[in-house]
């Protein structure tokens, strides 16, 4: 199977991540669960998002790596993660600025915004610093993510997962907007979070009350 629709959805994610300037130039990644068998589709190593087609996304299934170009330095982060959470469906993978400036100082971007408690599912923890395509980046990004939909990637970016591309590109957004206000929140003296139980009811709409498809 192609996989030819996923394959566009994909790059459009990619082309999308680039245009809400959450990557510079050809950093970041993006890849999409496959629907119906072990596997992934993931974005190229090194490639113009603005010129990458759907040809160009590279399948993966196991150790098989089937494509033309190699797959994204972060292909082991991304295996990690979907082995851990057969919940997701898509990863996205940003370095945008205010989520990276909480990266680099090692420190969580706190859950302040009904938005981040819905889609997030509370805070966004930083993982330790690994270097970038090891192996244990990869499992370290796995565990520190958890059961939330992003994590940072110590004095790297962050990384944002959903149910499918959409999501996984939103949680990006969200974070993204979530950590500019926590940085100059806290020029005014801080913020309070959600309590635990707050994020539960606001995670707990959103996922089964928000939106027409879950009325």
């Amino acid at each position: 199977m192609n996989y030819d629709r996923l394959r566009q959805e994909v790059v459009e994610t990619a082309r999308q991540m680039l245009n809400q300037g959450l990557v510079r130039g050809t950093w970041g990644n993006v890849s999409a669960r496959l629907p119906d068998r072990p596997g992934m589709l993931i974005t190229p190593s090194g490639m113009d998002y603005l010129t990458m087609t759907p040809d160009d996304i590279v399948l993966v299934e196991g150790d098989s790596v089937i494509g033309r170009w190699k797959p994204s330095i972060e292909l082991l982060l991304h295996k990690a993660i979907y082995e851990k959470r057969p919940d997701v469906g898509a990863i996205v993978h940003t370095h945008s600025v205010f989520a990276t400036v909480f990266a680099a100082a090692e420190r969580p971007i706190p859950a302040i915004t009904e938005e981040m408690a819905q889609v997030i599912g509370g805070s966004v923890e930083p993982a330790p610093y690994a270097p970038c395509g090891s192996s244990a980046l990869a499992e370290l990004a796995a565990k520190y993510l958890n059961r939330k939909q992003a994590v940072l990637l110590a004095k790297h970016g962050l990384v944002g997962v959903g149910r499918d591309l959409k999501e996984a590109l939103l949680s990006c957004i969200i974070v993204e907007k979530t950590a500019q206000i926590a940085a100059v929140a806290n020029m005014l003296g801080g913020c309070t979070e959600f309590t635990p139980d707050e994020i539960r009811e606001l995670r707990e709409n959103y996922l089964y009350k928000y939106g027409q498809d879950k009325e």
